[in-house]
């Protein structure tokens, strides 16, 4: 049987206000709502290990506006894992401050939605609407693995490993998958930008970047389903995972907790 421990690594932050992040509520509301970003990291009692997504780097946040702290390799190192020696991660969809750190990990298997691949490198992308949130250069650089054949694509809802399970959401993005483990001890769902607050699914107000209305609403009942009724799911962007779970370790507050332990 294994067992998992599971991580988020913040990366990255900005400086924000309430009424970017969620459709419907008042527009002019600008109190401080900052953004923190996040890598994920899952590992087994068999000394395997999964990351989740690939942050970005210096030409986004500056491009963009955000701080970068630290790349997602250097996040990942803090807790003991060796980028070049990560095996698999997985991509929960290719919006910039999830896929722009590919080349990072270059020994890698990445799992996509084959639905995500077609959304990023389709007509779609002719519109603003939708590659605003896109870097064209990471997605050459996922398709540039799938050449290489370091590409594992899915079609819907897959078992990884026992316990670990990759499950089709939509919604935010056409091939959006969130990342359910059951630890051994708990079952963590981690949502990604299925919802990138706890806000926005417990006032059920979406953030406002979505392909699909319908399927980012009805995608929270499905996390909540994937946890079930004691398991925690854990969102995409939100600076209380820093108040709701315990630091890694002491050296590492503020930088990286432990998803699977608990409050």
């Amino acid at each position: 049987m294994s067992s998992y421990e599971v991580y988020a690594v913040k990366y990255a932050e900005r400086e924000a206000v309430r009424a970017e992040h969620f459709i419907g509520g008042d527009i002019h509301d600008n109190s401080p709502m900052p953004m923190d970003y996040f890598v994920w990291v899952i590992r087994d009692n068999h000394q395997n290990t999964w990351v989740v997504d690939t942050g970005f780097e210096e030409d986004d946040a500056t491009a963009r506006g955000r701080t970068l702290l630290r790349t997602a390799a250097e996040g990942v190192a803090l807790i003991g894992v060796d980028p070049e020696t990560v095996s698999d991660v997985i991509m929960t969809h290719f919006h910039y401050d999830h896929a722009g750190g590919v080349k990072q990990f270059p020994n890698a298997i990445f799992h996509v939605q084959e639905a995500e691949m077609a959304f990023a490198t389709g007509r779609d992308m002719t519109s603003r609407a939708y590659s605003h949130a896109f870097n064209v250069r990471h997605i050459q650089n996922l398709v540039g693995r799938v050449f290489a054949q370091r590409v594992r694509f899915h079609e819907g809802d897959v078992e990884l490993a026992p316990g670990l399970t990759l499950h089709l959401i939509g919604g935010h993005t056409r091939g959006l998958q969130v990342v359910r483990i059951d630890t051994g001890h708990g079952v963590v769902v981690l949502a990604s930008d299925a919802s990138h607050y706890w806000a926005n699914m417990e006032e059920g107000r979406p953030f406002p970047i979505v392909d699909d209305l319908s399927l980012m609403v009805r995608g929270w009942d499905r996390l909540r389903e994937l946890a079930g009724k004691d398991g925690v799911i854990v969102p995409g962007h939100d600076p209380l995972v820093f108040e709701r779970f315990r630091a890694s370790s002491e050296d590492l507050e503020d930088i990286a907790v432990r998803l699977d332990q608990g409050s």
